[in-house]
Order: C-alpha cells, then sequence, then structure tokens
C-alpha cells in the first residue's frame, strides 16, 4: 500500500491505513491521505514519472498514489487527466499578458475536472470489493462516477437535486447510473446519499467526505509540476506562478493544494504556487470566511447559474481556505454577469467552458482591473468542465441562430455582401 494512513485536518489525530475511514471520529473534520513520503523517497525518482515516454493520463503518477494500479486497460478511466495546457496568443494579446496558461479538464473522458476524483474512488472502491459506488452531485461528480464505474463495471447510484442541469442527468443514465432526483438542493441531496451509504453499507463517493477524491483533485497539481520542469510553462526565477481555481464545495483547490505539498514533502517541489479561490457572489461561503479573517465556515443560502459551484455549505471549506492562505493566495468573489462575460471570452479564443469552469477566468480578469495580479506574472487558470455539460446557461449568452429561404440572395442580405 502507498499511503501510510490518514490525518484530520482539523485535529490533528492520525489513523491507520487499515482503519477504512471517511471523516475524523472525533470532530468530523476531512482526513488528508498520508503518503509513506520516507519509502518513496528511497524507491521512486521524479525522472521515473516525467517525460513522453509514460502513459498519458494522470496514472503516470501511480507511485504517489495511495491505490494500487486498477488496470482497466483500453478503457476511459485510463485517460484521465494529462489534460491540455493552452498558451492562447490572442488573449494574451488582448490584454497584454506576458505568461498566462489555461489548462483545460473538459477533456477528460466525461468532459469534467471530477473524473480525476470518481477514477481513484472507483479504483479504490474495486481494492475493497465494493459493488455499488453512491454519490450526491449537481452533474459533474455523478456524471464522471457513473463513467468511472462503468469502466470498471461497478454499479453508481446517483442522488442529484431537482435543478441539476438535465445534459448531465442524460449522461450519467447513458453510462448506465442509477439517479436519483431529491427534492430541494445539493445539500440535502447529500444528507441522503449519506444516510442510504450508512445504511446500506455502499461505498461512498462524497466529495469532502471521502479522503480518495482530493487524491484524484491533486494530479492536476502534479501535472502543473510536471510542466513547469518540462518549461512548458516558462517561470521567470524568483516569481510565484498564481494558479485560478473556482471554488463551490471546496475540494479541487484543496487537492491541488495536497498535490504541492506531497511533492514538497519529498523534496521535489521546485516552485511554490499562489492558489486563488474564485466562487460566485451568491454562493460565497469560502470566500466571506477568508475575507473575514475566520478558521471556519458558516452557510450561505446559495444561488447561482454556476450549478457546479452552487453550494450552501462546503464540505470541504476549511482546506479549501487554507488552499489560499497557506500559498499567498487570496480569495475572489464573481457576478453571474462576469462568469457569463469570460464564458464568451474564452468560447472567442476556442474553448468552451461551462460556467463554472469560466469562474475561474472571471476572477483572473477582475483581479488584474483591481491590480490584485499584474499582467506580467505567470498565471494558470483551471478550466474544470466544458461548456456541453449547461447548454441552458450557454443560451443566454449566445445570439439567435436566423433562419432564411434557402437562396444565395438570402445569404448576402443577411451578411449585408
Amino acid at each position: 500500500m502507498r499511503f501510510s494512513g490518514y490525518r484530520c485536518s482539523v485535529c490533528g489525530s492520525e489513523y491507520g491505513e487499515s482503519e477504512g475511514l471517511y471523516l475524523c471520529p472525533k470532530d468530523q473534520g476531512c482526513l488528508d491521505i498520508v503518503l509513506d513520503s520516507k519509502r518513496i523517497r528511497k524507491t521512486v525518482k521524479p525522472s521515473q514519472l516525467l517525460g513522453p515516454d509514460h502513459e498519458r493520463s494522470h496514472w503516470r503518477y501511480l507511485p504517489l498514489l495511495p491505490v494500487d494500479d486498477p488496470g482497466a486497460q483500453g478503457t476511459p478511466l485510463r485517460s484521465v487527466g494529462w489534460t491540455p495546457l493552452y498558451s492562447l496568443p490572442a488573449l494574451r494579446a488582448r490584454h497584454e499578458l506576458k505568461a498566462f496558461w489555461l489548462k483545460d479538464d473538459g477533456s477528460n473522458p466525461t468532459a469534467s475536472f471530477k473524473d480525476r476524483a470518481s477514477s481513484l474512488v472507483a479504483a479504490r472502491a474495486r481494492e475493497l470489493g465494493a459493488q455499488t459506488v453512491v454519490t450526491a452531485s449537481t452533474g459533474n461528480a455523478g456524471a464522471a462516477l457513473a463513467g468511472m464505474a462503468a469502466a470498471l463495471q461497478l454499479r453508481a447510484v446517483v442522488f442529484a437535486p431537482g435543478s441539476a442541469p438535465r445534459a448531465k442527468l442524460a449522461q450519467m443514465l447513458a453510462y448506465g447510473a442509477e439517479v436519483i432526483l431529491v427534492e430541494g438542493n445539493y445539500d440535502r441531496a447529500t444528507a441522503l446519499s449519506l444516510e442510504v451509504s450508512q445504511d446500506l453499507g455502499w461505498y461512498c463517493r462524497n466529495t469532502g467526505y471521502n479522503p480518495f477524491t482530493a487524491e484524484g483533485k491533486k494530479t492536476a497539481a502534479l501535472e502543473i509540476w510536471e510542466a513547469v520542469r518540462a518549461g512548458s510553462i516558462a517561470i521567470p526565477q524568483g516569481v510565484p506562478l498564481s494558479i485560478f481555481v473556482s471554488v463551490g464545495d471546496g475540494n479541487i483547490i484543496s487537492g491541488i493544494h495536497k498535490g504541492f505539498r506531497d511533492l514538497e514533502d519529498l523534496g521535489w517541489l521546485v516552485f511554490q504556487p499562489r492558489i486563488f479561490g474564485v466562487q460566485a457572489e451568491g454562493s460565497a461561503a469560502v470566500a466571506r470566511a477568508y475575507q473575514a479573517g475566520w478558521e471556519r465556515i458558516e452557510a450561505v443560502r446559495a444561488a447561482t447559474l454556476a450549478d457546479s459551484i452552487c453550494v450552501d455549505m462546503p464540505a470541504d471549506g476549511v482546506r479549501a481556505l487554507r488552499a489560499a492562505r497557506e500559498t499567498g493566495g487570496a480569495y475572489i468573489t464573481v457576478s453571474d454577469e462576469q462568469i457569463l462575460h469570460a464564458l464568451v471570452e474564452l468560447g472567442r479564443v476556442g474553448v468552451f467552458a461551462e460556467p463554472a469552469a469560466a469562474a475561474a477566468y472571471a476572477g483572473y480578469l477582475q483581479a488584474l482591473e483591481r491590480g490584485q495580479i499584474g499582467s506580467e506574472e505567470p498565471v494558470l487558470v483551471l478550466s474544470t468542465g466544458s461548456g456541453l455539460k449547461d447548454i441552458t446557461a450557454v443560451q443566454r449568452v449566445v445570439p439567435e441562430v436566423p433562419v432564411i429561404e434557402p437562396t444565395l440572395q438570402a445569404v448576402k442580405r443577411l451578411l449585408k455582401l
């Protein structure tokens, strides 16, 4: 086994690997998986993980992950991660940016970042001999679980709020998941999924509850680390890379922070990034705590068109808060209008992002405007999901499609030629 146990992120209590916990029994704090760093340093060198000859997925980092090789060759499970990195010259020119990159996780097998977590959870479920994996989701986590479970021939059950985008529900069903809509919001679906999991003994994927979700999400940090080492992301000496991440329940940003901390523990981290969390104004529990200087998270009544980051009470809020504070980053809030503007601007340079994904870029634009970051500073924006996930939201900002008679004259009139 590649990990030595669990450590509570709140009280620091440690538990053995064999205990198979979700949360800390003492205070219900999120658990960090503790890698056996001493053994890894002795048996693994960075050069063994890096370079074009290795598997082009996040499984290339298997020695740093707390699961055994899941097999599943020839399935989408083996294609998760190693997502493209774009420099977007037209966007750089428009805003006079010197060092800008966008990492597009909408290219994952089920079109979102959540494949990273679900692939690790599915692999862990198979190790444990679990046949059924359950989760609560507004859409992306459920679709990711459904797709990864299908790849390993596991049963997936997803509880979703009634407001979940229909495209995401259809995707889950196409993968063969059993989908149950719950009256109320995401938080109510989460509570019900936990109750069902505990009563029936199903393995639970829930974000901020299952510690393996953050382990999957940390692989984005490992890919960024490799890109910097390879020179694909060029950082001037002494200047930190700033990473902008949209935040809902907080597990993505905390997972990325965990990835960099693991690299630091191994002595392999050659740069220390700043991590910026971006939340929608109508769903900003973590940002509110950051601005107030709290070390606790208080629930809000969330309302935003960016469904993937619409959360009343972030399950991984405390670790998400620390990700910005401990790296010299910050939290930024953006309006739904700013999110839609960012979605359109990314589309004009070839990146089709769903609203929650576009929020990270909207936050970067706001940080530029407010002088929180300079246009010459190296920045990476993480785009977490494809625009195909929520066509209804996209339709708000695209023009109506004209209908004409099928003649050359009609085309010329329309195009004013």
